[in-house]
């Protein structure tokens, strides 16, 4: 990729955050909540991209629910384009794709993710777009840190310019496999973070799933654009079988690479997550590894995360725990459950966005 050329980041603002229920409500989602530091995630996501020499100006790939919201906090110069409904990663990549030229590098983040080191992730960046340019599918790569079972896994194959080909790309692995992966020390965590020209992308997504990309032309042809917001035709979009683009395409193409990016990432999934990258970013945590956001008081009490919107929270004689208190919600889960939230009744999604 020539020094001339741009990235064009694209922000996905997609999923409910029911992990982090009850603070991360449907009409005001995980992206939109400040959870580390002033700034809200979404708006985090966005300052990583925009002003920097050789970013273009993003694109955020939305549902008309949460339109308002990124106007109201998207405080520079962005593109959007309104999904009619929601139907998963790889129809909003797409979307995105058909909305650039052929030759564009699109640089694919969630809106949701922290970083704590956006040098690392800049570098990361240039590496992946110049892989990219090269018509590789790239995914940023994490050193993993257990064997966690939510996320995706990148075998480390033979050596590429400023990164590696993936041996194996294996979505959500159990428990038994991923403790393999990571005894043998040659996968890492795929961040969700993308780099691909955006006419090999859809001409991948063309063949392994032809119907799912025809359909997306469609509706982009048949959209409407009003000033800087895009919307896709309705009727098409909503035949689509939601999918990801890690089963879609990344699982599928044999054009599949990855460059390692150690740039303090996670991905917020959940309470004990958050409260990890709360202590790892500022250095919050007490000597007993207590992490408060709002009043609290610790005794005798070791690894318990506070998040208050008001009352003060006082724990005594406990560990590795969670208590979250929002208006009139009251959670208390421990650490190691936390992935469990976003199955109780009160943080049950309603769904996606119907199309209209």
């Amino acid at each position: 990729m020539s020094i001339q050329s741009s990235i064009h980041p694209v922000i996905l603002c997609g999923g409910g955050g029911t992990r982090l229920w009850p603070v991360s409500k449907q009409a005001l989602p995980k992206p939109f909540l400040p959870l580390i530091g002033e700034r809200t995630l979404f708006q985090q996501s966005i300052d990583r991209v925009s002003g920097r020499p050789n970013f273009a100006k993003p694109t955020v790939v939305a549902g008309e629910a949460h339109h308002g919201l990124i106007a109201d906090q998207a405080s520079g110069d962005i593109r959007i384009v309104i999904e009619p409904c929601a139907r998963n990663t790889a129809a909003a990549i797409a979307i995105a794709a058909h909305s650039l030229s052929p030759d564009d590098i699109m640089l694919v983040c969630p809106s949701d993710h922290h970083i704590s080191d956006e040098s690392t992730f800049h570098s990361a960046a240039m590496a992946a777009a110049r892989l990219a340019s090269q018509d590789w599918l790239v995914s940023l790569a994490i050193e993993p840190t257990g064997p966690a079972t939510g996320y995706g896994y990148l075998q480390t194959g033979e050596a590429l310019g400023g990164g590696n080909r993936i041996g194996r790309f294996v979505e959500k692995p159990d428990l038994e496999t991923a403790k393999r992966f990571l005894a043998s020390g040659n996968y890492s965590w795929n961040a969700g973070i993308f780099a691909f020209r955006a006419g090999f992308l859809l001409d991948e997504l063309n063949s392994h799933r032809p119907e799912m990309a025809a359909l997306v032309a469609e509706s982009f042809r048949k959209g409407q654009k009003t000033d800087t917001t895009f919307r896709p035709a309705p009727s098409p979009f909503e035949q689509i079988a939601g999918e990801s683009i890690d089963y879609a395409v990344m699982e599928n193409t044999s054009r599949a690479a990855m460059v390692a990016a150690d740039m303090g990432w996670s991905d917020i999934g959940d309470w004990d997550s958050l409260a990890k990258a709360i202590c790892e970013d500022a250095g919050r945590a007490n000597e007993d590894g207590n992490v408060a956001k709002g009043r609290a008081d610790f005794l005798d009490s070791e690894g318990v995360l506070t998040f208050s919107d008001g009352p003060r929270v006082s724990v005594v004689g406990l560990e590795n725990i969670c208590v979250v208190v929002d208006g009139d919600e009251v959670l208390v889960t421990s650490r190691d459950q936390a992935q469990l939230v976003g199955k109780l009744p009160g943080a049950s999604s309603k769904g996606g966005a119907k199309c209209r």
